[in-house]
């Protein structure tokens, strides 16, 4: 009996915890849309890790359901598939993905995060300030872009200090430049480097070295006027700066009036030197001598502060050394010397970019027509003509034969034979001349090819 009991009870047990049959037919994959199942599993992918299984899905949704509401986020899918793989190949399939999705779909309120996603990109392949600075260029346009149509975004704060460390590597790039030639003592070359600095970078964490340069570079030029107001920039926006007692002593030596500090120079100094920053450990001190990335530059940007959000110029750089009435570097007497540096007062807007005409070639030989009576009594030498400087100046022989016909034709028929004489002789010497010019041409050609 007690056997009978046991077995029964086991048995009852089995019954009590047997898994009961689910109907599939009314699962809920199944009753949900292709498109949304496909969406959600190469996302999935993508987050795994998996890229290019996910980044197959996707592209299979967009063939597959054009019309479907998935369709841009699975363009944005693709785009951040190729930039979590980074890479240069990679990046730059990201920001194409990026900037189409921003063409196709611009009212979207993922065009923004596109958008700031094309100038992360760029970001992440910034270089030292010493390299190629083409993606730091590309980066600060595309913050520039994103702050300028969507300043309230949530991520805007991120993306201006972004542009400021992108600024703060362009600008370090110039500055080095502009130290060389100032050491060298190139004052043109220095000032042209050094003025674009102050004009666009305010926040640079040396500006005012850069101030303090540029007045010394026109104090030597003897243009006290113009150095008096870069020693007065840093009295009045740099005041908490080293240089700033000396920068006093030099427009009190000039008999100019000090000016007072900005109360807003004051604040934003006072809030950069409190600032926290970075620091690395002695364990990573060594490594700086193998990064390929800018590092130290990150660490001395400015984080307070609007960064400069107007596209740079295509004549940046370059205007500063335009002719006028402006105020002139070296050149004993300024004599024959145009190339001038403008008088520029930083943060205040950019002057408009002059164009000074080069100066006209001399004159070649005089190409005038002879006189009718010297064209029929004497014969023009052939001689070869010159070296061709690019096709301005004609030839000599096509030069000397067309006057002479001209003035054949002009003669009366009392001296029509002489006129035709002259005429076959001068075509004659026309013809040598270009013969001649045809096989120079055809010597420089075997030795210059183009």
């Amino acid at each position: 009996m007690a056997g009978l009991l046991l077995g029964a009870s086991h048995s009852d047990a089995q019954i009590l915890h047997k898994k009961k049959k689910v109907n599939k037919s009314t699962s809920a994959d199944n009753t949900a849309e292709p498109d949304k199942v496909l969406y959600n599993r190469a996302i999935e992918d993508i987050k795994r890790g998996r890229q290019e299984v996910g980044r197959l899905g996707l592209q299979t949704l967009i063939n597959t359901y054009p019309d479907s509401e998935y369709l841009a986020k699975a363009k944005l899918g693709i785009a951040d598939s190729y930039f979590k793989e980074s890479g240069t190949a990679n990046m730059a399939q990201a920001i194409q993905g990026y900037k189409d999705f921003i063409v196709f779909f611009p009212f979207l309120p993922e065009a923004a995060y596109a958008q700031l996603q094309v100038a992360n990109a760029h970001y992440q392949q910034l270089a030292k300030p010493d390299r190629d600075r083409s993606e730091a260029k590309a980066a600060e346009d595309e913050y520039q872009t994103f702050l300028t149509k969507y300043p309230k975004d949530p991520l805007a704060p991120k993306a201006e200090q972004r542009l400021r460390d992108v600024q703060e590597i362009i600008a370090e790039g110039d500055y080095r430049i502009g130290y060389f030639y100032y050491v060298k003592g190139d004052k043109r070359a220095a000032a042209s480097r050094l003025v674009t600095i102050a004009k666009r970078y305010p926040l640079y964490s040396k500006s005012d070295k850069v101030q303090w340069m540029l007045g010394d570079i026109f104090e030597r030029s003897e243009h006290k006027e113009v150095a008096a107001l870069y020693y007065g920039n840093i009295v009045k926006n740099y005041p908490l700066s080293s240089l700033a007692p000396n920068a006093k002593n030099k427009l009190v030596a000039f008999k100019v009036p000090v000016p007072q500090p900005d109360p807003k120079a004051v604040a934003w100094m006072t809030a950069e030197q409190n600032a926290p920053r970075q620091h690395d450990s002695l364990v990573k001190k060594p490594l700086a001598l193998v990064r390929s990335g800018p590092h130290s530059e990150m660490v001395a940007s400015a984080k307070n502060g609007t960064p400069n959000l107007e596209p740079e110029s295509e004549a940046s750089g370059f205007d500063i050394l335009s002719g006028g009435n402006k105020s002139q570097l070296g050149g004993p007497g300024g004599a024959r010397n145009t190339a001038v540096v403008e008088t520029v007062t930083p943060g205040g807007a950019a002057p408009a970019a002059e164009v000074t005409p080069a100066p006209e070639a001399a004159a070649p030989a005089s190409t005038q027509p002879p006189a009718a009576g010297e064209a029929s009594g004497a014969t023009a030498p052939a001689t070869p003509p010159a070296a061709d400087t690019g096709g301005s100046a004609p030839a000599a022989g096509a030069g000397s034969e067309q006057p002479a016909k001209a003035d054949a034709a002009a003669t009366d028929g009392s001296q029509s034979a002489d006129a035709s004489k002259t005429d076959g002789t001068q075509s004659a010497d026309g013809k040598d001349s270009k013969e001649s010019s045809s096989k120079k041409k055809k010597g420089l050609r075997k030795i210059v090819p183009w």
